[in-house]
């Protein structure tokens, strides 16, 4: 994918951001704060405002995630606390909806676990039916499977809809060598490829994540949200956070 300079037109058609539970919380907190949301709101509404074609997977993690409740004496059934995790991840993404609309933003919520009423169902040719219509679409539920991380089924959503490109929006930099808070002398990587990542052992994503996107030769970018206008500067093709691709790409 060939990258483009500031100001011209996007380097990317069709993008699938990937949004952690944390961005939905202040740090060291857990719910949902909406000016939090209301910050990453007005950075999506810049892109779509763009013309880019977006479709938006969120984790759960801010409300609870699945593990939590499948270890100890009063452990869940796994399979249950799964199911519970990913209807967190449908709480964020109708509190994202509310602060994409209050902008203007046009948006659907497509869900993996159907539940009428609250969100469509995910059905792969009405989600690229609204991108195409410059709709954001928020994908819920994962894949409506347990044992699925969001990572995971944000990969297989970019293949379902032939996306150009996954962004994974997190509170670090990049992807680093190890923990740069512990450890200063973490190496940052600029760029990586599938088999860098997995040869290092390098928290990414999942290996069933990458695994998706090498396949398809999605490329997958890691970078900093909290830095205002990130969200664009990835999608404009500026060299932000760290590029993971294949080695040709």
């Amino acid at each position: 994918m060939s990258h483009s300079e500031p100001g011209q037109a996007p380097a990317y058609r069709r993008v699938l951001l990937k949004l952690s539970g944390e961005s939905f919380c202040r740090d060291g907190e857990s719910g949902i704060d909406m000016a939090e949301v209301a910050t990453i709101s007005a950075q999506i509404r810049d892109v779509a405002n763009s013309g880019v074609q977006l479709a938006i997977v969120c984790g759960g993690g801010n409300i609870l995630r699945g593990r939590q409740f499948s270890e100890g004496n009063d452990a869940i059934v796994p399979s249950t606390a799964h199911e519970m995790g990913m209807l967190a991840t449908v709480i964020n993404s109708l509190a994202l909806q509310d602060a994409l609309e209050t902008l203007d933003v046009p948006t659907r919520v497509q869900s993996a676990i159907r539940m009428q009423g609250v969100a469509e169902p995910f059905i792969r040719r009405r989600c690229v039916r609204h991108l195409e219509k410059k709709r954001v679409v928020i994908l819920a539920a994962g894949t409506g499977s347990p044992f699925v991380t969001t990572d995971t089924a944000a990969a297989l959503r970019a293949r379902e809809i032939d996306a150009d490109v996954v962004l994974k929006a997190t509170k670090v930099d990049g992807v680093y060598s190890d923990d740069p808070v512990t450890n200063p002398q973490a190496e940052f990587f600029h760029t990586l490829t599938f088999q860098e990542v997995l040869d290092r052992n390098l928290q990414v994503m999942d290996g069933q994540a990458l695994m998706h996107c090498q396949e398809h030769g999605i490329p997958i970018i890691v970078f900093n949200y909290r830095s205002v206008g990130n969200i664009a500067r990835a999608i404009a093709g500026e060299q932000i956070g760290t590029r993971v691709a294949a080695e040709s790409d």
